[in-house]
């Protein structure tokens, strides 16, 4: 059998082909989307968080096969990371675990950083603005 020909290499075309943590993830504790607005692509990356380490990732891409592969890529690169190891994580970072991107689809990495910082941002939103604790209610009878 032939090997495909054209402008993506085998890593990417296995993430496009067999996307890894794709779909929706109920109660998610961050949430980030990053779209491009030339091409439309856009990434939703769902995460949750325990003991400040990524433990689950999901993503929703919708895109060329380059966008498809740099979510899919994304989440085995942040799955078991900290926050702060999964914030360093550049779309460089990406396209060299990718093997490569056409220089036509680099703007597909760097929409995955921007979903998985978005993402973050969310969580740590949600972290430290919690709302307060309601007020105790007085007790019947008692002098007020």
């Amino acid at each position: 059998m032939k090997e495909p020909t054209g402008p993506y290499n085998p890593i990417v075309m296995d993430h496009f082909n067999h996307p890894r943590n794709m779909g929706e993830m109920d109660n998610p504790d961050g949430v980030g989307e990053a779209q491009n607005p030339v091409c439309g692509d856009t990434m939703r990356l769902f995460i949750r968080v325990e003991s400040n380490r990524i433990v689950d990732v999901k993503f929703l891409t919708f895109g060329c096969g380059a966008a498809i592969a740099s979510s899919s890529l994304a989440t085995e690169m942040i799955k078991g990371k900290t926050i702060e190891e999964v914030l360093k994580i550049s779309d460089e970072d990406i396209v060299k675990e990718l093997g490569g991107l056409p220089p036509s689809k680099i703007h597909c990495s760097i929409l995955a950083e921007m979903v998985i910082k978005a993402a973050v941002e969310d969580y740590r939103k949600k972290v430290n603005i919690g709302s307060p604790p309601p007020s105790p209610s007085p007790i019947e009878g008692e002098g007020i």
